[in-house]
């Protein structure tokens, strides 16, 4: 039966690099708000990105359901940050009869800013792709929103390490 695999982790934690790296073998495809900011609206850091990306996450969402139902496997690449955000994720697919899968990216402290320094020297040379620059307010951003799950929570606990 196909699934929803829903990746959790914070910025520059992994999940993209994850999300690829499991693809083939899920037979999935993937769906990643930061493609679709990229896309729109060039990954603008506006006053209204949360908002906007909200309503990118639940349109993914919707259209989620309606590929899993066709036999679809969906990788959901963006960073459930919050345990109630988790929850009511959970419920909605639990609400269509759809199987939900959760993938936590655990990073060390020092990997992680390794990670960070890394994606702003491309992004700031051209070559970020749909990454964005992460300065220092959003890195305080996610530091005080970010909700590490219990490893009850999830299905998979992937240790991110530098290859």
């Amino acid at each position: 039966m196909s699934k929803i695999i829903a990746i959790c982790g914070k910025i520059c934690s992994g999940k993209t690099c994850y999300a690829d790296s499991i693809k083939e073998k899920e037979n999935a495809v993937i769906l990643s708000t930061d493609e679709v900011t990229y896309d729109l609206i060039d990954n603008e850091q506006g006053e209204s990105y949360d908002d906007f990306c909200l309503k990118v996450n639940k349109y993914l969402m919707k259209k989620s359901v309606e590929l899993v139902k066709i036999g679809c496997n969906i990788i959901l690449d963006w960073g459930f940050w919050t345990k109630k955000q988790r929850n009511e994720v959970t419920e909605y697919f639990k609400s269509k009869n759809v199987n939900i899968e959760w993938h936590y990216i655990d990073i060390k402290d020092d990997l992680w800013e390794e990670n960070i320094n890394e994606r702003n020297r491309k992004v700031e040379a051209g070559n970020g792709g749909s990454d964005f620059y992460v300065d220092e307010g959003l890195k305080k951003k996610v530091l005080n929103k970010f909700e590490k799950p219990s490893k009850d929570e999830m299905d998979v606990w992937y240790c991110f390490e530098r290859k």
